[in-house]
């Protein structure tokens, strides 16, 4: 397994992805992220992810799903399970074996909305986490432990996501992230959108 991983990191460091931008590795690691390369997802109209990857595991944390994710997507992913999620959780529960994927690419607009502007789920930049799963069995869900005895913990994974991650949306965001935590590596010049 070590092999694999090892050989994947470098082949994800070497490659620079085949038509359209390299989405070159800015804050992120390719250490212990299991992946396999897709290359072009094309999708109808501003749909589709040049550079993409099917994730199964960030940093040994297994993915519920397999999500398909741009490569500086994956690798955020991957950065923040390692240094902010894993050392937040802790050895709770016997500490984080998986998280729940909610949703990954998907070409649709934001919150499914008719009219509203495209998704980052729509270019890969984006994924959705439900629940994190300790070793113990125990679901830590968005929906349930926000505001409830594991609500610490859950605010601060919600906070550590804050930088890593264009824009990080939970239960205090709107109607529409009650069971989830959406990040996305969307870059709008201003700084994480947080809430």
């Amino acid at each position: 397994m070590k092999y694999a991983v090892f050989l994947l990191t470098l082949v994800l460091l070497g490659c620079g992805g085949g038509g359209g931008s390299s989405n070159a590795p800015t804050g992120g690691s390719s250490v212990g992220l299991v992946a396999k390369k897709i290359g072009s997802v094309p999708g109808p109209g501003a749909c589709g992810v040049s550079n993409a990857y099917s994730v199964t595991e960030v940093s040994g944390v297994r993915l519920t799903q397999a999500a398909t994710l741009n490569r500086h997507t994956a690798e955020r992913l991957n950065g923040w399970i390692a240094s902010r999620a894993k050392p937040i959780v802790g050895n709770k529960g016997g500490g984080l074996v998986a998280i729940q994927v909610a949703a990954h690419y998907a070409c649709r607009t934001r919150n499914n909305q008719r009219g509203a502007k495209l998704s980052e789920h729509g270019k890969g930049n984006a994924i959705d986490i439900s629940a994190f799963i300790l070793a113990d069995g125990t679901r830590m869900t968005v929906l349930n432990d926000w505001r409830g005895r594991n609500g610490r913990t859950m605010r601060r994974l919600h906070a550590s996501a804050c930088g890593p991650f264009g824009t990080v949306l939970g239960p205090d965001a709107d109607r529409f992230h009650q069971d989830h935590f959406h990040f996305d590596t969307a870059d709008y010049g201003g700084g994480t959108f947080c809430r």
